[in-house]
Protein backbone atom coordinates (compact mmCIF):
# COMPACT_ATOMS: atom_id res chain seq x y z
CA UNK A 1 0.00 0.00 0.00
CA UNK A 2 1.24 3.46 -0.81
CA UNK A 3 1.77 5.06 2.61
CA UNK A 4 1.38 8.54 1.13
CA UNK A 5 -2.30 7.76 0.58
CA UNK A 6 -2.93 6.78 4.20
CA UNK A 7 -5.41 8.94 6.13
CA UNK A 8 -5.52 9.22 9.89
CA UNK A 9 -8.77 8.12 11.51
CA UNK A 10 -9.27 11.58 13.07
CA UNK A 11 -8.72 13.33 9.72
CA UNK A 12 -10.87 11.20 7.41
CA UNK A 13 -13.36 13.21 5.30
CA UNK A 14 -16.99 13.17 6.42
CA UNK A 15 -18.66 10.24 4.67
CA UNK A 16 -22.08 8.68 4.14
CA UNK A 17 -21.28 6.30 6.98
CA UNK A 18 -20.61 9.21 9.36
CA UNK A 19 -23.91 10.77 8.31
CA UNK A 20 -25.76 7.47 8.89
CA UNK A 21 -24.28 7.08 12.38
CA UNK A 22 -25.13 10.70 13.08
CA UNK A 23 -28.69 10.17 11.86
CA UNK A 24 -29.44 7.09 13.99
CA UNK A 25 -27.93 8.79 17.05
CA UNK A 26 -29.80 12.03 16.40
CA UNK A 27 -33.07 10.11 15.97
CA UNK A 28 -32.58 8.77 19.46
CA UNK A 29 -31.90 12.22 20.85
CA UNK A 30 -35.02 13.56 19.13
CA UNK A 31 -37.01 10.80 20.83
CA UNK A 32 -35.38 11.73 24.11
CA UNK A 33 -36.41 15.38 23.82
CA UNK A 34 -39.92 14.35 22.78
CA UNK A 35 -40.31 11.83 25.62
CA UNK A 36 -39.17 14.33 28.25
CA UNK A 37 -41.18 17.16 26.72
CA UNK A 38 -44.54 15.40 26.71
CA UNK A 39 -44.71 14.94 30.47
CA UNK A 40 -45.02 18.66 31.26
CA UNK A 41 -48.08 18.99 29.00
CA UNK A 42 -49.52 15.61 30.02
CA UNK A 43 -49.34 16.51 33.72
CA UNK A 44 -51.74 19.41 33.19
CA UNK A 45 -54.41 16.84 32.19
CA UNK A 46 -53.34 13.95 34.44
CA UNK A 47 -53.33 16.11 37.60
CA UNK A 48 -57.10 16.80 37.75
CA UNK A 49 -58.03 13.34 36.43
CA UNK A 50 -55.95 11.44 39.00
CA UNK A 51 -56.08 14.12 41.70
CA UNK A 52 -52.30 14.43 41.89
CA UNK A 53 -50.80 16.31 44.83
CA UNK A 54 -47.76 18.60 44.34
CA UNK A 55 -45.68 15.69 45.67
CA UNK A 56 -46.87 13.33 42.92
CA UNK A 57 -46.62 16.04 40.27
CA UNK A 58 -42.98 16.52 41.18
CA UNK A 59 -42.33 12.77 41.40
CA UNK A 60 -43.86 11.95 38.01
CA UNK A 61 -42.29 15.05 36.44
CA UNK A 62 -38.87 13.91 37.62
CA UNK A 63 -39.35 10.15 37.12
CA UNK A 64 -37.69 9.93 33.69
CA UNK A 65 -34.79 11.98 35.07
CA UNK A 66 -34.38 9.49 37.92
CA UNK A 67 -34.27 6.71 35.32
CA UNK A 68 -31.76 8.72 33.28
CA UNK A 69 -29.53 8.85 36.33
CA UNK A 70 -29.63 5.07 36.75
CA UNK A 71 -29.38 4.21 33.05
CA UNK A 72 -26.52 6.52 32.18
CA UNK A 73 -24.52 5.42 35.22
CA UNK A 74 -25.05 1.66 34.91
CA UNK A 75 -25.33 1.13 31.15
CA UNK A 76 -22.46 3.53 30.45
CA UNK A 77 -20.21 1.49 32.74
CA UNK A 78 -21.36 -1.80 31.19
CA UNK A 79 -20.59 -0.58 27.66
CA UNK A 80 -16.95 0.08 28.60
CA UNK A 81 -16.68 -3.61 29.54
CA UNK A 82 -18.87 -5.36 26.96
CA UNK A 83 -18.91 -2.96 24.02
CA UNK A 84 -20.91 -0.04 22.71
CA UNK A 85 -23.05 -1.76 20.07
CA UNK A 86 -24.98 -4.12 22.39
CA UNK A 87 -26.13 -1.29 24.66
CA UNK A 88 -26.76 0.86 21.58
CA UNK A 89 -29.54 -1.61 20.65
CA UNK A 90 -30.79 -2.56 24.14
CA UNK A 91 -31.53 1.03 25.13
CA UNK A 92 -34.37 1.48 22.68
CA UNK A 93 -35.91 -1.92 23.28
CA UNK A 94 -36.47 -0.75 26.89
CA UNK A 95 -37.72 2.66 25.74
CA UNK A 96 -40.16 1.27 23.16
CA UNK A 97 -41.71 -1.28 25.56
CA UNK A 98 -42.14 1.17 28.46
CA UNK A 99 -43.50 3.89 26.16
CA UNK A 100 -46.15 1.54 24.75
CA UNK A 101 -47.43 0.42 28.16
CA UNK A 102 -47.93 4.04 29.32
CA UNK A 103 -51.20 3.99 27.40
CA UNK A 104 -52.69 1.48 29.84
CA UNK A 105 -51.70 2.95 33.22
CA UNK A 106 -54.39 3.44 35.85
CA UNK A 107 -52.43 4.79 38.83
CA UNK A 108 -49.66 7.34 39.47
CA UNK A 109 -47.43 4.51 40.70
CA UNK A 110 -47.69 2.64 37.39
CA UNK A 111 -46.87 5.75 35.39
CA UNK A 112 -43.96 6.54 37.71
CA UNK A 113 -42.39 3.08 37.18
CA UNK A 114 -42.78 3.19 33.39
CA UNK A 115 -41.30 6.69 33.20
CA UNK A 116 -38.31 5.46 35.21
CA UNK A 117 -37.81 2.61 32.70
CA UNK A 118 -37.97 5.08 29.81
CA UNK A 119 -35.38 7.19 31.59
CA UNK A 120 -33.09 4.16 32.08
CA UNK A 121 -33.11 3.51 28.35
CA UNK A 122 -32.57 7.18 27.52
CA UNK A 123 -29.76 7.41 30.06
CA UNK A 124 -27.98 4.48 28.48
CA UNK A 125 -28.33 6.11 25.10
CA UNK A 126 -26.88 9.39 26.36
CA UNK A 127 -23.77 7.51 27.49
CA UNK A 128 -23.33 5.17 24.57
CA UNK A 129 -24.74 7.31 21.76
CA UNK A 130 -22.48 10.27 22.47
CA UNK A 131 -19.53 7.92 22.94
CA UNK A 132 -20.12 5.93 19.74
CA UNK A 133 -20.47 9.05 17.63
CA UNK A 134 -17.45 10.77 19.18
CA UNK A 135 -15.33 7.68 18.53
CA UNK A 136 -16.24 7.63 14.82
CA UNK A 137 -16.28 11.34 13.91
CA UNK A 138 -13.28 13.21 12.45
CA UNK A 139 -12.02 16.04 14.64
CA UNK A 140 -12.88 18.74 12.10
CA UNK A 141 -16.60 18.04 12.44
CA UNK A 142 -16.75 16.47 15.91
CA UNK A 143 -17.61 19.60 17.90
CA UNK A 144 -20.31 20.86 15.55
CA UNK A 145 -22.01 17.47 15.21
CA UNK A 146 -21.86 16.58 18.90
CA UNK A 147 -23.08 20.07 19.72
CA UNK A 148 -26.02 19.55 17.36
CA UNK A 149 -27.49 17.01 19.79
CA UNK A 150 -29.02 20.01 21.56
CA UNK A 151 -30.74 21.16 18.36
CA UNK A 152 -32.26 17.75 17.70
CA UNK A 153 -33.27 17.37 21.35
CA UNK A 154 -34.91 20.81 21.23
CA UNK A 155 -36.90 19.94 18.11
CA UNK A 156 -38.24 16.85 19.87
CA UNK A 157 -39.04 18.86 22.99
CA UNK A 158 -40.81 21.58 21.00
CA UNK A 159 -42.79 19.09 18.90
CA UNK A 160 -44.05 17.48 22.11
CA UNK A 161 -45.26 20.87 23.30
CA UNK A 162 -47.21 21.59 20.11
CA UNK A 163 -48.64 18.09 19.88
CA UNK A 164 -49.73 18.35 23.50
CA UNK A 165 -51.58 21.62 22.87
CA UNK A 166 -53.36 20.02 19.89
CA UNK A 167 -54.34 16.75 21.61
CA UNK A 168 -55.60 18.53 24.71
CA UNK A 169 -58.35 20.12 22.63
CA UNK A 170 -59.28 17.05 20.56
CA UNK A 171 -59.18 13.93 22.75
CA UNK A 172 -60.75 13.17 26.13
CA UNK A 173 -57.90 10.85 27.10
CA UNK A 174 -55.34 13.11 25.43
CA UNK A 175 -52.53 12.41 27.88
CA UNK A 176 -52.53 8.69 27.05
CA UNK A 177 -52.17 9.35 23.33
CA UNK A 178 -49.56 12.01 24.01
CA UNK A 179 -47.37 9.71 26.11
CA UNK A 180 -47.64 6.75 23.71
CA UNK A 181 -46.95 8.94 20.66
CA UNK A 182 -43.19 8.43 21.18
CA UNK A 183 -43.59 4.66 20.52
CA UNK A 184 -43.35 4.83 16.68
CA UNK A 185 -40.23 6.98 17.02
CA UNK A 186 -38.61 4.44 19.34
CA UNK A 187 -39.44 1.54 16.99
CA UNK A 188 -37.97 3.45 14.04
CA UNK A 189 -34.71 3.93 15.95
CA UNK A 190 -34.53 0.19 16.69
CA UNK A 191 -34.96 -0.68 13.01
CA UNK A 192 -32.36 1.86 11.86
CA UNK A 193 -29.78 0.63 14.36
CA UNK A 194 -29.88 -3.01 13.26
CA UNK A 195 -26.47 -3.86 11.82
CA UNK A 196 -24.59 -0.88 13.29
CA UNK A 197 -20.88 -1.68 13.90
CA UNK A 198 -18.88 -1.78 17.11
CA UNK A 199 -16.57 1.15 17.88
CA UNK A 200 -13.11 0.39 16.44
CA UNK A 201 -11.48 2.49 19.16
CA UNK A 202 -13.07 0.27 21.82
CA UNK A 203 -12.05 -2.89 19.93
CA UNK A 204 -8.48 -1.65 19.64
CA UNK A 205 -8.26 -0.98 23.37
CA UNK A 206 -9.52 -4.52 23.98
CA UNK A 207 -6.66 -5.90 21.91
CA UNK A 208 -9.02 -6.93 19.09
CA UNK A 209 -6.85 -5.23 16.49
CA UNK A 210 -7.93 -7.13 13.38
CA UNK A 211 -11.63 -6.58 14.12
CA UNK A 212 -11.02 -2.86 14.58
CA UNK A 213 -9.10 -2.64 11.31
CA UNK A 214 -11.80 -4.61 9.48
CA UNK A 215 -14.53 -2.19 10.60
CA UNK A 216 -12.46 0.84 9.65
CA UNK A 217 -11.67 -0.67 6.26
CA UNK A 218 -15.29 -1.69 5.58
CA UNK A 219 -16.97 1.55 6.57
CA UNK A 220 -14.30 4.23 5.99
CA UNK A 221 -11.80 2.79 3.53
CA UNK A 222 -8.74 0.53 3.46
CA UNK A 223 -6.41 3.56 3.52
CA UNK A 224 -7.70 4.81 6.90
CA UNK A 225 -5.52 4.03 9.92
CA UNK A 226 -6.14 4.12 13.68
CA UNK A 227 -2.92 5.90 14.56
CA UNK A 228 -3.35 7.51 17.98
CA UNK A 229 -4.86 4.73 20.11
CA UNK A 230 -2.60 2.17 21.79
CA UNK A 231 -3.49 -1.41 20.67
CA UNK A 232 -3.58 -2.88 24.18
CA UNK A 233 -6.31 -4.00 26.52
CA UNK A 234 -7.58 -1.19 28.73
CA UNK A 235 -8.80 -1.62 32.28
CA UNK A 236 -12.15 0.10 31.92
CA UNK A 237 -12.33 0.48 35.69
CA UNK A 238 -14.99 2.96 36.83
CA UNK A 239 -12.74 3.97 39.72
CA UNK A 240 -10.21 5.33 37.18
CA UNK A 241 -12.50 8.34 36.76
CA UNK A 242 -11.43 9.42 40.26
CA UNK A 243 -7.70 8.88 39.75
CA UNK A 244 -5.21 11.75 40.04
CA UNK A 245 -5.11 11.89 36.24
CA UNK A 246 -8.85 12.24 35.62
CA UNK A 247 -10.40 13.63 38.81
CA UNK A 248 -10.66 17.24 37.62
CA UNK A 249 -12.13 16.15 34.28
CA UNK A 250 -14.68 14.03 36.12
CA UNK A 251 -15.66 16.74 38.59
CA UNK A 252 -15.81 19.42 35.91
CA UNK A 253 -18.11 17.44 33.61
CA UNK A 254 -20.40 16.31 36.41
CA UNK A 255 -20.74 19.75 38.00
CA UNK A 256 -21.02 21.97 34.91
CA UNK A 257 -23.55 19.58 33.33
CA UNK A 258 -25.60 19.46 36.54
CA UNK A 259 -25.55 23.23 37.03
CA UNK A 260 -26.88 23.82 33.52
CA UNK A 261 -29.72 21.30 33.52
CA UNK A 262 -31.10 21.97 37.01
CA UNK A 263 -32.61 25.35 36.05
CA UNK A 264 -33.37 24.17 32.49
CA UNK A 265 -35.52 21.18 33.45
CA UNK A 266 -36.98 22.78 36.55
CA UNK A 267 -38.17 25.85 34.66
CA UNK A 268 -39.39 24.21 31.46
CA UNK A 269 -41.11 21.20 33.04
CA UNK A 270 -43.40 23.56 34.95
CA UNK A 271 -43.33 26.47 32.48
CA UNK A 272 -47.12 27.05 32.45
CA UNK A 273 -47.20 27.38 36.26
CA UNK A 274 -44.11 29.61 36.28
CA UNK A 275 -45.55 31.97 33.66
CA UNK A 276 -48.78 32.17 35.62
CA UNK A 277 -46.94 32.91 38.86
CA UNK A 278 -44.89 35.59 37.09
CA UNK A 279 -48.15 37.17 35.93
CA UNK A 280 -47.49 36.40 32.26
CA UNK A 281 -50.15 35.01 29.93
CA UNK A 282 -49.78 31.32 29.09
CA UNK A 283 -51.25 30.62 25.67
CA UNK A 284 -50.38 29.26 22.23
CA UNK A 285 -48.60 32.49 21.23
CA UNK A 286 -46.44 32.36 24.35
CA UNK A 287 -45.56 28.73 23.65
CA UNK A 288 -44.69 29.59 20.03
CA UNK A 289 -42.45 32.45 21.10
CA UNK A 290 -40.54 30.58 23.81
CA UNK A 291 -40.15 27.40 21.78
CA UNK A 292 -38.92 29.41 18.80
CA UNK A 293 -36.29 30.94 21.09
CA UNK A 294 -35.14 27.47 22.14
CA UNK A 295 -34.77 26.40 18.50
CA UNK A 296 -32.97 29.60 17.46
CA UNK A 297 -30.70 29.33 20.51
CA UNK A 298 -29.82 25.73 19.66
CA UNK A 299 -28.77 26.74 16.14
CA UNK A 300 -26.79 29.66 17.52
CA UNK A 301 -25.04 27.20 19.81
CA UNK A 302 -23.75 25.23 16.81
CA UNK A 303 -22.30 28.38 15.26
CA UNK A 304 -20.76 29.54 18.53
CA UNK A 305 -19.25 26.07 19.08
CA UNK A 306 -17.53 26.35 15.69
CA UNK A 307 -16.62 30.03 16.02
CA UNK A 308 -15.38 30.31 19.62
CA UNK A 309 -13.26 28.25 21.97
CA UNK A 310 -15.18 25.62 23.94
CA UNK A 311 -13.93 27.05 27.24
CA UNK A 312 -14.70 30.69 26.42
CA UNK A 313 -18.18 29.88 25.13
CA UNK A 314 -19.03 27.96 28.31
CA UNK A 315 -17.74 30.51 30.82
CA UNK A 316 -19.26 33.57 29.13
CA UNK A 317 -22.63 31.79 28.83
CA UNK A 318 -22.63 30.84 32.51
CA UNK A 319 -21.96 34.44 33.51
CA UNK A 320 -24.80 35.72 31.29
CA UNK A 321 -27.25 33.11 32.62
CA UNK A 322 -26.38 34.02 36.22
CA UNK A 323 -27.08 37.70 35.61
CA UNK A 324 -30.32 37.17 33.68
CA UNK A 325 -31.86 34.70 36.15
CA UNK A 326 -30.81 36.92 39.06
CA UNK A 327 -32.55 39.83 37.35
CA UNK A 328 -35.73 37.76 36.95
CA UNK A 329 -35.70 36.98 40.65
CA UNK A 330 -35.26 40.63 41.65
CA UNK A 331 -37.49 42.42 39.12
CA UNK A 332 -40.75 43.84 40.55
CA UNK A 333 -43.92 42.03 39.49
CA UNK A 334 -45.18 45.00 37.46
CA UNK A 335 -42.13 44.98 35.12
CA UNK A 336 -43.81 42.67 32.64
CA UNK A 337 -41.99 43.81 29.49
CA UNK A 338 -38.57 43.65 31.11
CA UNK A 339 -39.38 40.23 32.55
CA UNK A 340 -40.34 38.90 29.13
CA UNK A 341 -37.17 40.28 27.51
CA UNK A 342 -34.96 38.89 30.29
CA UNK A 343 -36.63 35.49 30.23
CA UNK A 344 -36.33 35.40 26.43
CA UNK A 345 -32.60 36.19 26.60
CA UNK A 346 -32.14 33.55 29.30
CA UNK A 347 -33.93 30.93 27.17
CA UNK A 348 -31.88 31.80 24.07
CA UNK A 349 -28.48 31.50 25.75
CA UNK A 350 -29.48 28.48 27.84
CA UNK A 351 -30.47 26.63 24.68
CA UNK A 352 -27.25 27.67 22.92
CA UNK A 353 -24.81 26.65 25.65
CA UNK A 354 -26.65 23.37 26.17
CA UNK A 355 -24.92 22.25 22.95
CA UNK A 356 -21.73 21.85 24.97
CA UNK A 357 -23.18 19.10 27.16
CA UNK A 358 -22.91 16.87 24.10
CA UNK A 359 -19.33 17.95 23.42
CA UNK A 360 -17.30 18.24 26.62
CA UNK A 361 -18.05 14.84 28.26
CA UNK A 362 -17.45 12.86 25.05
CA UNK A 363 -14.13 14.64 24.46
CA UNK A 364 -12.86 14.59 28.05
CA UNK A 365 -12.28 10.91 28.81
CA UNK A 366 -9.98 8.23 27.30
CA UNK A 367 -11.51 5.30 25.41
CA UNK A 368 -11.19 2.85 28.33
CA UNK A 369 -13.62 4.87 30.45
CA UNK A 370 -15.23 7.23 27.94
CA UNK A 371 -18.70 5.73 28.17
CA UNK A 372 -18.44 5.50 31.95
CA UNK A 373 -17.33 9.15 32.11
CA UNK A 374 -20.12 10.35 29.85
CA UNK A 375 -22.54 8.20 31.84
CA UNK A 376 -21.39 9.57 35.18
CA UNK A 377 -21.64 13.18 33.97
CA UNK A 378 -25.13 12.49 32.58
CA UNK A 379 -26.14 10.70 35.77
CA UNK A 380 -25.00 13.61 37.93
CA UNK A 381 -26.86 16.08 35.73
CA UNK A 382 -30.07 14.07 35.75
CA UNK A 383 -29.92 13.49 39.48
CA UNK A 384 -29.63 17.24 39.96
CA UNK A 385 -32.38 17.90 37.43
CA UNK A 386 -34.65 15.33 39.08
CA UNK A 387 -34.16 16.91 42.50
CA UNK A 388 -34.72 20.39 41.09
CA UNK A 389 -37.85 19.32 39.18
CA UNK A 390 -39.21 17.53 42.25
CA UNK A 391 -38.59 20.53 44.53
CA UNK A 392 -39.71 23.31 42.18
CA UNK A 393 -43.52 23.15 42.63
CA UNK A 394 -43.14 22.94 46.42
CA UNK A 395 -40.53 25.73 46.38
CA UNK A 396 -42.84 28.06 44.43
CA UNK A 397 -45.74 27.22 46.77
CA UNK A 398 -43.75 27.79 49.98
CA UNK A 399 -41.02 30.30 49.10
CA UNK A 400 -42.51 32.19 46.17
CA UNK A 401 -41.16 32.73 42.67
CA UNK A 402 -38.44 35.27 43.53
CA UNK A 403 -36.66 33.11 46.10
CA UNK A 404 -37.04 30.05 43.87
CA UNK A 405 -35.29 31.84 41.00
CA UNK A 406 -32.56 33.01 43.37
CA UNK A 407 -31.62 29.49 44.50
CA UNK A 408 -31.67 28.37 40.87
CA UNK A 409 -29.26 31.25 40.16
CA UNK A 410 -27.00 29.83 42.85
CA UNK A 411 -26.57 26.62 40.84
CA UNK A 412 -25.43 28.67 37.86
CA UNK A 413 -22.90 30.51 40.03
CA UNK A 414 -21.39 27.17 41.06
CA UNK A 415 -21.18 26.15 37.40
CA UNK A 416 -19.40 29.40 36.55
CA UNK A 417 -16.75 28.95 39.23
CA UNK A 418 -16.10 25.31 38.32
CA UNK A 419 -15.82 26.13 34.61
CA UNK A 420 -13.33 28.93 35.24
CA UNK A 421 -11.25 26.60 37.40
CA UNK A 422 -11.35 23.35 35.40
CA UNK A 423 -12.86 23.66 31.89
CA UNK A 424 -10.31 22.28 29.37
CA UNK A 425 -9.90 23.49 25.80
CA UNK A 426 -10.54 20.58 23.42
CA UNK A 427 -11.21 22.37 20.15
CA UNK A 428 -9.23 21.20 17.04
CA UNK A 429 -7.58 18.31 18.93
CA UNK A 430 -7.70 14.62 18.04
CA UNK A 431 -9.93 12.61 20.35
CA UNK A 432 -6.88 11.11 22.06
CA UNK A 433 -5.30 14.55 22.55
CA UNK A 434 -8.56 16.05 23.84
CA UNK A 435 -9.06 13.23 26.33
CA UNK A 436 -5.56 13.45 27.79
CA UNK A 437 -5.32 15.88 30.74
CA UNK A 438 -2.30 18.20 30.74
CA UNK A 439 -1.15 17.01 34.16
CA UNK A 440 -2.52 14.94 37.05
CA UNK A 441 -3.79 16.52 40.24
CA UNK A 442 -1.33 16.47 43.12
CA UNK A 443 -3.24 15.73 46.35
CA UNK A 444 -0.15 15.94 48.56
Amino acid sequence: MNTSSLIKFDDVPLSKFHLKMTGITFAAHFTDGFSLGVIGIALTVITPQMGLSPFWQGLIGSSALIGLFLGSLILGWISDYYGRQKIFMLNFVIIAAATFFQFFVQTPEQLFILRILIGIGLGGDYSVGHTMLAEFLPRKHRGAILGSFSVIWTFGYVLASFLGVYLQSTLAESWRWLLVSAFPLAMLVILLRIGSPESPRWLLRQGRIEEAKAIVSKYLGSNVVLDDEQPEKGTGNFIDLFSRKLITRTLFNCIFFMCLVIPYFAIYTFLPDILKTMGLSENFTTHMFLNALLVVGAFLGIWWTIKFSRRGFLISSFIFLCLSLLALGLLPSDSKTLMVVTFAAFSLVMSAVSNLVGVFPAESFPTDVRSSGVGLATAASRLGAAVGTFLLPMSIANLGMSYTLLWLTGTLVVGTVVSIAWAPETKALTLSEASTPAKPVNFV
